[in-house]
């Protein structure tokens, strides 16, 4: 998996380190015992990247994946992964023979999606019932849950796996909402054995709920953000000291430049030098994931182990940093995400200063920046 270290194709790159997903799936995997794990690799893995992602997980014990598209379990497959992956939304009925191709479980909550399915398959394709609880994005009333399951258990070309919902407020442990949710939940459970109906899977945890809500772990928990190292909230912060973050952002600096005291800088000449400086530019932009206003709200890059302020507004492709009168050189090394010498700039400090959360800052680094995957050593691959 690893060979000798490479240089990425332009000098900006997004650094996954596999050895800390593999890290951050066992623990996950020590907290939610005795259920297990489902690694959840949507959106191209939170940014990370699907495929070595999805590798990564199950090789540390991760029992199966989670995707929100057809198209995302297809990419799975063709890359070789045969583990279990559910899609965890009803596929439009263009797709219905997509799924069943991709061999992926089916999440259903309405009599179209079960009959659509049913007639698509030829073989039994394991479908999930969703319950919406309370979160009222999708899933079905729970009133419905046991007609709908009664309709699946009728198709000979479907068969029930598995009952699941999804939790609004996991990470804010103390919020009953939580509890209420699982109870009307429990109930659900309850009127479909009552039938006669036990699916072999039941779950509801996300990440959140996986480290603080022991009664929502059922038999699998799916863990999205912590996965990748990043905590799913303040509530649960205190329960995620060993997550370890998996993704860096990293640039090289492109050009050096001094500029004097009360010069502007960069579209608008929003930013004015109250002193003669030197200001390194990055080869990374909002095309690239960062945000636009980053600069406007405080953003720091890591040269030289020390925090640089970003100054001016963020162009597409570029970006300036001050550093003083510090000697910095075509070439160095700058850390927009990650640590550098003593000094760490994470995701959730991006998400703070931008006023959004750490899922919105990796999924938003985009697929023209290179992924350079590491072993936790720093042997890369890509």
């Amino acid at each position: 998996m690893t060979g000798p270290a490479c240089p990425p194709p332009r000098p900006a790159w997004a650094e996954i380190d596999l050895a800390a997903i593999g890290h951050n799936v066992a623990v996950l995997r020590r907290a939610a015992a005795p259920a297990a794990v489902w690694a959840v690799v949507k959106a191209d893995g939170y940014g990370h990247g699907a495929v070595p992602v999805a590798r990564a997980a199950i090789d540390a014990g991760a029992e199966g994946l989670c995707v929100a598209l057809v198209e995302e379990a297809a990419v799975l497959r063709r890359a070789g992964i045969d583990a279990p992956i559910l899609v965890l939304a009803e596929p439009p009925p263009h797709q219905y023979g997509d799924i069943v191709r991709a061999q992926a479980r089916a999440v259903v909550y309405t009599e179209r999606a079960i009959d659509g399915l049913a007639a698509a398959a030829r073989t039994p394709l394991l479908v999930h019932l969703k319950i919406d609880t309370g979160m009222h994005r999708v899933g079905a009333p729970p009133a419905d849950a046991v007609t709908l399951a009664r309709r699946i258990a009728s198709r000979p070309s479907l068969l029930l796996d598995g009952v699941m919902t999804h939790l609004a407020v996991a990470d804010e442990p103390a919020d009953p909402y939580t509890g209420r949710q699982l109870d009307a939940f429990d109930t659900v459970l309850d009127a479909l054995r009552a039938e006669g109906i036990e699916p072999p899977l039941v779950h509801a945890a996300n990440s959140a709920a996986a480290l603080g809500h022991r009664r929502a772990r059922y038999g699998f928990v799916r863990a999205g953000i912590a996965v990748y190292g990043i905590v799913p909230g303040p509530g649960v912060a205190h329960l995620s000291t060993e997550l370890r973050p998996a993704l860096s952002l990293r640039a090289r600096v492109s050009f050096v430049k001094r500029v004097g005291a009360g010069e502007r800088i960069s579209y608008g000449l929003r930013h004015r030098f109250t002193a003669d400086t030197t200001v390194a530019t990055l080869p990374l932009g909002y095309a690239d994931g960062v945000p636009r206003r980053l600069s406007a709200t405080g953003g720091e890059v890591l040269i030289g182990g020390r925090r640089r302020p970003i100054v001016g507004v963020v162009t597409m492709d570029q970006l300036m940093v001050d550093c003083g009168d510090d000697v910095v050189a075509p070439g160095d090394e700058a850390v927009l995400i990650g640590s550098q010498g003593a000094e760490a700039v994470t995701a959730a400090e991006w998400a703070a200063r931008l006023d959004t959360i750490a899922y919105e800052v990796t999924c938003g680094i985009s697929a023209r920046v290179p992924r350079v995957y590491v072993d936790g050593r720093g042997d890369s691959h890509r």
